[in-house]
């Protein structure tokens, strides 16, 4: 009897302890990977053209679609699918320099991916679903990345990147340090336990403080009324995004997406708030904002 009180004190001590959200410890990582990126991406962003931007984001991109076909193919050999859903990300990423093109890119990329069970050994059923797949990534990253070259092309370009970027990580950054020192409420524990409420709002509270700081800086033609919504829709479709791909991750079993960006884990791991950010910003610039885009 007293070793079965004593299993159940155990157990209890050890529910109490998985209720609460596990805080985070403190990565000096992540701040040495941001040193080493902002001044690059500054660099390209403000002083190289349009065309080289889209280049970088080709590159980064590349890097988290082939992290995600790593988690969807869970280990399985896909090199010619793999390869024609890079070559039909990159190709979709250009055509925003030619808005004429995307049609075609998708057409040929899509009969490229169909087509490969022709020539497969794989079962027809699996190669079927691995090529869906494979579109799907195309999918996702090209339409969601593509609107940060379509942004870079507007007048001002340089600029709204550099407001977007800038207020993303703002959100991402406070909500990691908020949660880690005060969070305890979480915030989607089924999908990411080390979420919470109070990493939000910590979230929330940087976006805006930064995003009126980067008004007053380099975009004052950008009201503060549209500042203030922006702030808040990148947090919140930033979070979505990161949410989204903690599911895939989830499904699979992974932590990170991959390992190339010390204290960040993966390339998409890096890019998941901006994928669902990126368009929200570029869709409201052009269609709800007072920024006059079009001079």
């Amino acid at each position: 009897m007293a070793d079965l009180n004593l299993q159940m004190q155990e157990y209890k001590a050890t529910g109490e302890q998985q209720a609460k959200p596990a805080a985070s410890r403190f990565d000096p990582r992540r701040i040495y990977t941001i040193l080493v990126l902002a001044p690059v991406v500054y660099a390209v962003t403000r002083y190289l053209p349009p065309l080289v931007f889209s280049g970088v984001v080709v590159l980064a991109g590349a890097l988290a679609l082939y992290e995600f076909y790593r988690l969807c193919f869970c280990g399985r050999s896909h090199s010619w699918l793999i390869g024609i859903g890079l070559a039909g990300f990159a190709a979709l990423i250009f055509s925003s320099h030619r808005p004429d093109i995307i049609g075609p890119t998708l057409l040929a990329t899509l009969v490229c991916v169909m087509s490969v069970p022709l020539f497969s050994r794989s079962p027809l059923e699996q190669t079927l679903k691995d090529g869906a797949m494979t579109l799907f990534g195309v999918l996702y990253l090209s339409f969601t990345l593509g609107t940060l070259s379509m942004t870079r092309l507007l007048p001002q370009g340089e600029w709204l990147i550099f407001f977007l970027l800038l207020v993303t990580w703002a959100s991402d950054t406070g909500a990691y340090y908020a949660g880690t020192l005060y969070g305890r409420h979480p915030l989607a524990p089924r999908i990411s336990p080390k979420k919470t409420i109070e990493g939000l709002v910590g979230g929330l509270i940087t976006a805006i403080i930064v995003g009126y700081v980067a008004r007053w800086w380099f975009l004052p033609e950008l009201s503060s009324f549209d500042c203030l919504i922006l702030a808040i829709l990148l947090t919140f479709t930033g979070l979505w995004g990161d949410l989204t791909e903690s599911v895939m991750k989830r499904s699979v079993g992974v932590k990170d997406s991959g390992g190339i960006l010390p204290g960040h884990g993966g390339m998409l791991d890096r890019l998941d708030s901006l994928l669902f950010a990126a368009p929200a910003f570029y869709y409201y610039i052009t269609l709800a904002s007072r920024l006059r885009v079009s001079e």
